[in-house]
């Protein structure tokens, strides 16, 4: 099969990525092959090939917004039937012993496994899955839409509670990309008046069109307090600048797998009135069937940018420099 590998890892705009041929994988007691139709490209993706995050291993395939068919099953696996309609996500397995797996909050594994970080992902025409830990992808949904729900959707559904504003409150979301965008539709469906801060023409645009009820740059101040605000954007600086746009008691929910630094912080400024800032690591299993459900029963819809498979590194500068709004999908055909 071919595959992209993470080689030199450095700026996108040179080569961290190669394609190379390997065998197909043979999966294992409980894994099922998943053939793949198509892969969302994440910015975690991204921070992969440029090194902002250290590959686990060598010449590691990324990817982890997976959709494709059951090609093939391990032995003892028996949840999804060859044919079956599947979604590959960021979190590949947890241990279930640890602390924090036996206490429900599986997103904190102390040892786990992340798709296209620790074992090979979806750029690429095959990857294994743990069947306990794929999605049956809901019906309704073309392979390319459904692609970018299974992490961007996911993660940005945790990011939401995270910031914990309540019914009808004032969301700040600052970024708008693959994650931002359906983050935006799911809150705007439960009645949240959503406030977009973002740079590029194209995320701006697409944040008018979603209907969010105010659009403007980065750093500029929201129309009125916030309650809660999710930072989709890896830029430390903004971090005090989303602080000081909340109310009090509101959160400010880092989204990203990695930022650049944040500055200090003026404790009056930013923290006092009970202002707090909290991250999101990795999303569970739960969070996936809850979102999934939500994105059906409300109509999210990704807005996508196909890419041939063999694309995926114009699909990434692309993503880095901001010339499409929504998400990138390579597609094998």
């Amino acid at each position: 099969m071919q595959t992209w590998v993470v080689d030199r890892p450095g700026s996108i705009d040179g080569s961290p990525l190669i394609r190379i041929e390997r065998e197909l994988p043979k999966p294992g007691p409980g894994q099922v092959r998943v053939a793949i139709s198509c892969c969302g490209v994440c910015r975690t993706d991204l921070h992969l090939a440029e090194g902002d995050l250290a590959p686990k291993r060598r010449q590691v395939t990324p990817g982890h917004e997976v959709v494709g068919r059951v090609a093939a099953l391990g032995d003892g696996a028996a949840r999804f039937e060859v044919g079956d309609r599947v979604g590959v996500a960021w979190l590949g397995r947890t241990d279930g012993s640890c602390r924090f797996c036996r206490r429900g909050a599986e997103n904190l594994c102390t040892d786990p496994t992340f798709t296209g970080w620790d074992v090979d992902g979806g750029y690429a025409d095959a990857c294994l899955v743990d069947e306990s830990y794929a999605y049956a992808v809901p019906d309704g949904l073309e392979d390319e839409a459904a692609a970018p729900l299974l992490c961007a959707g996911i993660i940005g559904y945790r990011a939401l509670t995270r910031a914990d504003v309540p019914p009808g409150g004032r969301l700040g979301i600052y970024g708008f990309g693959g994650s931002a965008h359906l983050t935006a539709q799911l809150a705007l469906a439960q009645g949240l008046r959503v406030h977009v801060l973002t740079r590029g023409e194209h995320n701006q645009q697409l944040a008018r069109e979603l209907g969010c009820d105010s659009v403007g740059g980065a750093a500029d101040t929201p129309p009125e307090r916030l309650d809660g605000a999710i930072m989709f954007a890896p830029a430390g600086e903004l971090v005090p600048v989303a602080l000081r746009a909340l109310d009090r008691g509101g959160t400010v929910a880092m989204a990203g797998i990695w930022s650049s630094d944040i500055p200090a912080l003026d404790y009056a400024e930013t923290l006092f009135q009970e202002r707090r800032l909290v991250s999101v690591t990795a999303s569970t299993r739960e969070d996936g069937e809850t979102f999934l459900a939500l994105a059906g029963r409300l109509g999210v819809r990704a807005t996508t940018v196909g890419y041939p498979m063999a694309s995926a590194l114009d699909a990434m500068r692309d993503l880095k420099h901001g010339r499409f709004g929504g998400a990138a999908v390579l597609h094998n055909s």
